[in-house]
């Protein structure tokens, strides 16, 4: 059993997103999406830039996924943030990795369209695939403003 794990900000979910995801599920048993999420006690933070609470999120996805995927929030950030300082170092930053991992059984991987985050990602033993930037990837509509 192969799971494809995907920490991603999802806010708002892109074409590109679901061109990655439809990848995933061709690759992996299971497909675990992780929008990242940050919290001060149990209360969700988002901004002008990131507008979208879990909840929208992950009814986006069920929206064009169903049930194919599974959708966590194993990837949240909890106040003060810089708890998670500095990475490698922190063992808040461990414990984050931990929680991503959490249910995951047998063989996994990660997927991001960043070297430098795949680089991360292989420093917390996550076995990162890096995959191509996608034309209409959030990053890339940011770039060319």
């Amino acid at each position: 059993m192969i799971t494809a794990l995907y920490l991603a900000h999802l806010n708002p979910v892109t074409n590109a997103h679901v061109e990655i995801i439809n990848e995933l599920k061709n690759k992996a048993d299971i497909v675990k999406i992780m929008p990242v999420i940050f919290k001060s006690g149990k209360m969700e933070i988002n901004s002008k830039s990131f507008p979208f609470n879990f909840e929208i999120r992950k009814k986006m996805l069920r929206s064009i996924f169903g049930d194919s995927i599974t959708i966590t929030e194993d990837y949240t950030f909890f106040a003060p943030f810089k708890k998670y300082m500095p990475p490698l170092l922190s063992p808040k930053s461990w414990e984050l990795r931990k929680q991503i991992l959490k249910d995951v059984q047998g063989d996994f991987f990660s997927y991001t369209g960043d070297k430098t985050e795949g680089y991360m990602l292989k420093l917390y033993r996550l076995k990162p695939k890096i995959g191509q930037r996608r034309t209409l990837s959030a990053t890339t509509v940011k770039e060319n403003i």
